[in-house]
């Protein structure tokens, strides 16, 4: 492996990526309204409703959705404060997900058809690697920042949620087993995800635009999980992260090992020719 290489080809990206503007301000807006201001305003809401009549027995018709295994954790929790812990906790996990597979995809979006609009796709395509180092280069190029801003979203959003819940609830609520889960192992192999399917993708296409409204296809695995939890199908524990995790990091690696044999350098070449 030509490491050196390789990690010139990371830097790059990473740099040319934050100083894309089409980039970087996806990057910068998505995930200030899913980390802060999502558990704030719902935290603002619910602390105000404790003031009206009505709204004991609205979260009380809502603990229907709440699954009989976590009732007995919220034996101790007024109806509200049980409701707003499942919200924070447990119905916004598969949103946190979208974090690092959007960051990952964003910037792999830009790595081969960022590469054709700045019409640098000839000089990358005789750096001094093989195609699967190449391959490797680019999708590393995606998944770091992917993991980064994931594990700080995870830091950032623990922070939120717990200023959000502390004046109804009185204790701190994460993180816990279930979000060190999603911060460490089920968010980096979503973030391999979106990369993937977005480097394959964008090595297709001709434009940025392209490759990141094709690979915003990844997200749609992330939707059916928020919508099993909303309908009562599925509910998000521990050990169902833990299998979820073993499934994306398989396919990560099933769409790695498929790259490998589906790109070829000389191809690129043939239609810059």
């Amino acid at each position: 492996m030509n490491w050196g290489a390789i990690s010139a080809i990371i830097r790059k990206d990473v740099v040319v990526a934050l100083h894309t503007r089409a980039v970087s301000v996806p990057l910068i807006i998505v995930p200030a309204f899913i980390i802060l201001a999502v558990p704030l305003l719902v935290g603002f809401v619910v602390n105000l409703a404790v003031t009206t009549p009505m709204a004991a027995a609205e979260f009380e018709e809502l603990q229907v959705m709440i699954p009989p295994e976590l009732m007995a954790a919220f034996s101790d929790k007024t109806p509200m404060q049980a409701g707003l812990i499942f919200f924070l906790v447990y119905m916004f996990a598969p949103m946190y997900l979208i974090l690092p597979m959007m960051v990952s995809a964003v910037v792999a979006a830009d790595s081969f058809a960022g590469e054709k609009e700045r019409k640098t796709m000839e000089a990358l395509a005789y750096t001094p690697t093989t195609d699967g180092e190449l391959l490797l280069a680019k999708m590393l190029g995606g998944w770091i920042p992917g993991v980064a801003v994931g594990v700080f979203g995870f830091a950032l959003y623990c922070t939120a949620a717990n200023i959000a819940a502390w004046p109804l609830v009185g204790e701190l609520i994460l993180p816990n087993t279930l979000w060190w889960l999603l911060g460490f192992w089920v968010g980096p192999a979503a973030a391999g995800l979106g990369l993937g399917v977005t480097v394959l993708i964008s090595a297709r296409v001709n434009t940025f635009q392209e490759a990141y409204q094709m690979g915003g296809l990844v997200v749609i695995p992330v939707m059916i999980l928020m919508l099993a939890q909303v309908s009562g199908a599925l509910y998000l524990s521990p050990l169902v992260a833990v299998a979820i995790g073993l499934v994306l990091w398989l396919t990560d690696l099933g769409i790695y090992l498929i790259g490998r044999r589906v790109f070829k350098r000389s191809e690129w070449v043939a239609r810059l020719s």
